[in-house]
């Protein structure tokens, strides 16, 4: 019988791994950041690192740095990543309320798009910033952007 072989490099045909890559692998491990803990941080909007000093002020505005442990959050670059987010959360959640609503008690148009209005505005206020620190916090957690360094 003929061991087949693999066209990775690195991997030898029964299995094992040259220690060259898997060494690379045990420093990416040791490099990594929890990525839960920094979303939870995250939504609460303080920072992802330290989860005591405020990641926002201005409503939307990111902090310099934080001014708890002095991580530079500068460099975070969110974009319209949040507001992409907010709208996909509260169209997801609004609209199949809006239908059942609509067909369950049938109200006057002006009293659906007055409730309906409120409530989008209302739900996108509140998701908008705490969406705004997920997304620097995954950038922070997964190394992206200015958040690479090995603090």
């Amino acid at each position: 019988m003929v061991e087949s072989q693999t066209s990775a490099p690195g991997i030898m045909a029964n299995g094992a791994t040259v220690e060259g890559v898997t060494t690379g692998v045990r420093a990416a491990a040791q490099d990594a950041r929890a990525t839960w803990p920094a979303l939870a941080k995250g939504w609460s909007r303080k920072c992802p690192d330290c989860g005591k000093g405020k990641l926002l002020h201005s409503y939307l505005k990111v902090n310099q740095s934080c001014s708890n442990c002095g991580l530079d959050l500068s460099q975070a670059r969110a974009d319209d990543g949040p507001a992409y987010l907010t709208i996909l959360l509260v169209g997801h959640v609004m609209a199949p309320l809006m239908h059942g609503v609509y067909f369950t008690w049938r109200p006057e148009p002006l009293v659906t798009f007055s409730v309906f209005s409120i409530g989008c505005i209302l739900s996108s206020l509140y998701l908008l910033p705490r969406l705004k620190g997920v997304v620097v916090a995954y950038q922070w957690a997964r190394r992206m952007y200015g958040f690479d360094s090995k603090s």
